[in-house]
């Protein structure tokens, strides 16, 4: 490994995969969040289509999570 490698952070297919979900469904909730203070419906409704579409993201990526760690262990 070379000096410039050095100091620089790996990260996993598995950690990749953990931050992508952590932060999916994060999405989600803020989704949800907005949908419930927006007054406008029509941005209510958009927001809160996008909460169920994120909510779909979260659910794969924890399949894949999971299937991920079954299969390194």
């Amino acid at each position: 490994m070379d000096q410039t490698n050095r100091n620089e952070v790996e990260f996993t297919t598995y950690d990749r995969l953990l931050i992508a979900w952590e932060n999916s469904m994060e999405m989600v909730r803020d989704f949800e969040m907005y949908s419930k203070r927006i007054e406008d419906q029509k941005v209510k409704e958009v927001f809160k289509q996008f909460a169920e579409d994120e909510g779909m993201h979260a659910s794969r990526l924890r399949e894949l999570l999971l299937d991920y760690r079954d299969q390194k262990h």
